[in-house]
C-alpha cells in the first residue's frame, strides 16, 4: 500500500472515530473521562469506514504511544494505548492479542494529566467502569509511558487490591514479600522492580 493511500484511509478512520467519541457520555465521577455505553470494537469502526479496505489497514498505524503494556508468564498480554486525533482529543484503546476496543476519550494530546486519570479510574474500579473486567493476576513484566514510579506504584496498589490479587504479588517476590503482609505498597515497589521492562 502507497503512502498517500495509507493517509487516506487513516484519515478517514480518525474521521470515523472522531464521530464514535462525540457520542461518549460526561459523568461527574469520570471527569474529564469520557465513555461510551460499552466499550467500542475497533475492526467495527474500521469496516464502517474502509468497507473491504478495513481488511489492508493497520490499526497500529493509528497508535500515538503505548501507555501501558502488561504480559504475564502464560504468554497473555494486554496493553492500553493511545490514539490522537486530530482534534487533539486522546482515544483510550485496549488490546489482548484477539481484540482492539475504544474505551474512553479524555483531554487534549498535550501532557498527562488525563492519562493518569485513566488510569486511576481503571485501578480504583478495576476496569468495570470502562466495561472491562481484571484478571491475572500479578503480570510478570511491565511497561509504560509514564516514569513516575510513585504514580505506578499506587496505580497497581490500587488495582490489585480491588481485584483481590495481593496473593499473586507476593507469590511472585517470594522471600521479598514483607512478613505478615502488613505493608502491601512496600510488595508492590519489590515486585513492580523486577516486572519493571524500560
Amino acid at each position: 500500500m502507497s503512502s498517500f493511500t495509507q493517509r487516506v484511509l487513516t484519515a478517514r478512520v480518525l474521521e470515523a472515530v472522531e464521530s464514535r467519541v462525540k457520542q461518549f457520555r460526561r459523568r461527574q465521577e469520570l471527569w474529564p473521562i469520557r465513555i461510551p455505553t460499552a466499550p467500542i470494537a475497533l475492526d467495527e469502526v474500521l469496516e464502517e469506514a474502509l468497507g473491504e479496505d478495513s481488511r489492508r489497514f493497520d490499526p497500529v498505524s493509528l497508535r500515538s504511544r503505548t501507555l501501558l503494556q502488561l504480559e504475564w508468564a502464560d504468554g497473555a498480554r494486554w496493553e492500553v494505548w493511545v490514539i490522537a486525533l486530530p482534534s487533539k482529543t486522546k482515544i483510550y484503546c485496549d488490546s489482548d492479542g484477539e481484540e482492539t476496543r475504544l474505551l474512553a476519550s479524555g483531554g487534549r494530546n498535550e501532557g498527562d494529566e488525563s492519562d493518569r486519570v485513566f488510569l486511576q479510574i481503571l485501578a480504583e474500579t478495576g476496569g468495570e467502569a470502562y466495561g472491562m473486567e481484571s484478571a491475572g493476576g500479578a503480570p510478570a513484566l511491565v511497561r509504560s509511558s509514564i516514569a513516575d514510579r510513585a504514580f505506578l506504584v499506587e496505580f497497581f496498589v490500587n488495582l490489585f487490591e480491588v481485584t483481590g490479587a495481593e496473593a499473586s504479588v507476593r507469590a511472585a517476590i517470594g522471600p521479598r514479600a514483607r512478613a505478615g503482609g502488613h505493608d502491601f505498597q512496600h510488595d508492590v515497589e519489590e515486585w513492580l522492580a523486577i516486572a519493571w521492562k524500560p
